[in-house]
Parts: structure tokens; C-alpha cells; sequence
């Protein structure tokens, strides 16, 4: 396939940990007007002068390949709508992980009223120092937040929530909302005792992707896709605060689910083809090409840096039949003779992994490992396999050779 011509790749920078700007210290303060998109600030604060928007939000309903769906998006809340429907809230997000971080910062920025709550003097209480969270102002202790918060996000990971569910249920007092950006455990408590009580507002905004995505299309001015879900509704408003958290955070679109569809699509596709199948896919090619006397550079070539420098974002940007089309004749025929085999060969065991996921196999299976003491360790070892296999390796010598390789460390 080498006459595909291959396209620049946008490759997503992680983001930054350094000590902030001053525009970032600047934006610690509440009442501070902010941006959707921190490359158009001056003209988020001149909207931010005009009076709130009022009335109705827009609502659009699209067909999704003959399915009608409701969508919701960024424009239905102009920023100073969006600050003055949130003026008397103080956001208390829990845990300074990847969505942590990224969500926390886009609020921030858009001028909400954010705190951060982790372990005092822990590495993630050191990394929101770093990114101008100050002790005793917008970073405390985890009890104090939540004591101080109106809104508490739960970013904790899956297994933590349900490690410090105990001590963090009593202080989900009635006027509270509860906000989760997954619904692992909410869905799965008999596995996870996470049990929110009766008198709160219960909602969902789960980014489709990682924190990180999150925080760099929002500073590109162009917001991830979310989806929002409702689990327990006491104010009538459930559904309308999520929408407006879920652009407070940084989504330009989101659409509507409900915290089993979201947990159950979520960790089958992660461990599919967005992660787990991949993986398998790219290992299993490599190696067939090095046992029939392929170089590492070539196997990795025709496995690795094709797909993802050529052929996936010709698909990310005009769909499958695009990308085919812009194959030559040869790989075109052959795509379409293999793809129907590949199904055939892959289906059952879709079909086995999403009744792992529904029946709580892989819940149990991840609260396990993730609450081991010497989880950090484990993981560790089984991501250095990776790193070590050699189709990886021989990947770090190929994507030093794109003239646009920059070293790891820059």
C-alpha cells in the first residue's frame, strides 16, 4: 500500500504540569470571565459583559443512520449563561487524575467556581500546586472540599470511590448534586457499596476520551464530544445541570445515555478496539510479517505507522468509504474480500467480551487489581511487556525518523 499518500498527523501534546501562566493564575479567581477556547479570551470577555442569556435552551434532533437522537450542544450555553447559571455554586472536584485535571482546568477557565479536594502533601495534592491550585483557597483536603462544595465530582478512580465511598457517603448532604464522569460505580454497587443517597441529584458527564484530549481540544477552542445521564432527578433540573457541567468542562457536543449503557459501552470498547483489541490486532500482524522474514521496520511500517499516520485519520475525517477510496485498486479488493472474514472470525468474541462487561466480570476483575497496595507495581510491570515487545521498540527508531519527530522530553 505505498502509494497511499500519507497525511500529517495531529498527534494530541499531553498537557503540561509546569507552573502556570499568569493567565492560568489568573483564572484561580471565581469570578473571573473566561474562555471556551483560551485562544479567543478577548472575546469571551467581551461577551461576558452582555446580560445572561435567558430562556430555552436549543435543542437538536439528528438522524444517526435512520435513528432520530437528540443532540445538545456548546452554543445552547453562551458563556455568560453558562457563569450566571452556576454563580452561586462552588464546583468540589474529588480526585486530580487525567480527567481531574483536564476538567478541572476548563472550569476553572470558563470562570466557575472550582476547588480541588485531594490527599494534603500526596503527588496529586504537589500537581495541582503546579497548575496554580492554591492550599486553603481552591486545594483542600477531601472532606473539607466536599464540606465546602455544592456540586461534588467524583473523579476518584473506579476503585477508589469504592474504597472511600465509607467515608465520603455522610458528607453528601441533601442541596448537593453528586456528579460522576462514569458510571462504574453507581451501576455496579454490589460490587463497588457506592449507594448515593436518596435526597441528591445523581447525574453524568462522561468525556469521550481522556482527560488529557479534554483539557487540549478545549485550549484548541473546539470541545470533546460527552455524554450526560440522569441517575436520580430530586430537583427536576438534573438533566439541565448536566448539560451545562458537561459544557463547563470542556464538551462541544454532548448526547443523552443512562449510567448502564454508558459503563457497559465504555469498557467494552476500551477493551475492544479502541485498546485491548488493537493491541492483539497489531501484535498478531507484526509478528506474521517478522516470521516471514520482514524487517522490524517494515512490519512496523505496514502495521503500525500506516495505519495511524495514513489510514485512521482519513477515516476519523470522512468516515470508512472514504479512506477506502483513497486506496489504490489492489488494497481496495483486498480490504473488501478480508473485512467480511475478519467479522466472521471477531464477532463471538465481542459478543463473549460485552457479557463479561454486563454480568460484572470485568468490574470485579478491575476493582481487584486496582485496589491491590501494590497496584502501581503490577501495572508497571505488565505495560514494560509492552514497551518492551519489539514492534514497539522498533516504533520509537520509526517515529524518530517523521520530519516532525520531536525528542520525549521537549
Amino acid at each position: 500500500m505505498a502509494s497511499i499518500a500519507r497525511s500529517a498527523s495531529q498527534s494530541i501534546r499531553a498537557a503540561s504540569r509546569r507552573a502556570p501562566s499568569a493567565l492560568a493564575k489568573a483564572a484561580v479567581k471565581p469570578a473571573q470571565t473566561a474562555s471556551y477556547s483560551l485562544l479567543a479570551r478577548a472575546a469571551a470577555a467581551k461577551a461576558a459583559q452582555r446580560a445572561p442569556v435567558q430562556g430555552a435552551r436549543g435543542v437538536k434532533t439528528l438522524d444517526f443512520a435512520g435513528t432520530k437522537e437528540t443532540v445538545y450542544e456548546r452554543s445552547d450555553w453562551p458563556l455568560a449563561k453558562l457563569q450566571d447559571y452556576f454563580k452561586n455554586d462552588t464546583l468540589a472536584l474529588i480526585g486530580y487524575g487525567s480527567q481531574g485535571h483536564g476538567q478541572g482546568l476548563n472550569a476553572r477557565d470558563n470562570g466557575l467556581n472550582v476547588i480541588i479536594g485531594v490527599r494534603k502533601d500526596g503527588e496529586s495534592w504537589k500537581q495541582a500546586m503546579e497548575d496554580g491550585w492554591v492550599p486553603g483557597e481552591t486545594l483542600f483536603p477531601i472532606e473539607e472540599a466536599i464540606n465546602k462544595g455544592t456540586i461534588i465530582m467524583n473523579l476518584l478512580s473506579d476503585a477508589a470511590q469504592s474504597q472511600t465511598w465509607p467515608t465520603i457517603a455522610p458528607l453528601i448532604t441533601k442541596g448537593k448534586t453528586l456528579y460522576f464522569s462514569h458510571g462504574f460505580s453507581v451501576v455496579f454497587k454490589d460490587d463497588t457499596h457506592v449507594i448515593p443517597p436518596k435526597d441528591v441529584d445523581v447525574i453524568l458527564v462522561a468525556p469521550k476520551g481522556s482527560g488529557r484530549t479534554v483539557r487540549t481540544l478545549f485550549k484548541e477552542g473546539r470541545g470533546i464530544n460527552s455524554s450526560i445521564a440522569v441517575w436520580q432527578d430530586v430537583t427536576g433540573k438534573a438533566k439541565e445541570k448536566a448539560t451545562a457541567l458537561a459544557v463547563a468542562v470542556g464538551s462541544g457536543y454532548m448526547y443523552e445515555t443512562t449510567f448502564e449503557k454508558e459503563v457497559y459501552s465504555d469498557l467494552y470498547g476500551e477493551r475492544g478496539v479502541l485498546m485491548g483489541g488493537i493491541q492483539g490486532m497489531f501484535l498478531a500482524q507484526y509478528q506474521v510479517l517478522r516470521k516471514n522474514g520482514h524487517t522490524p521496520s517494515e512490519a512496523f511500517n505496514e502495521t503500525v505507522e500506516e495505519a495511524t499516520q495514513s489510514l485512521y485519520p482519513l477515516i476519523g475525517a470522512k468516515g470508512m468509504d472514504y479512506m477506502y477510496n483513497a486506496c489504490s485498486t489492489t488494497a481496495r479488493r483486498g480490504a473488501l474480500d478480508w473485512a467480511p472474514i475478519f467479522e466472521k472470525a471477531n464477532l463471538p468474541i465481542f459478543e463473549q467480551l460485552y457479557e463479561s462487561v454486563k454480568n460484572g466480570t470485568e468490574t470485579r476483575k478491575s476493582l481487584e487489581f486496582n485496589g491491590r497496595s501494590t497496584y502501581r507495581e503490577d501495572l508497571n510491570r505488565e505495560l514494560e511487556v509492552i514497551n518492551n515487545q519489539e514492534i514497539w521498540r522498533a516504533g520509537k527508531v520509526v517515529r524518530s525518523l517523521r520530519p516532525d519527530y520531536k525528542p520525549e522530553s521537549e
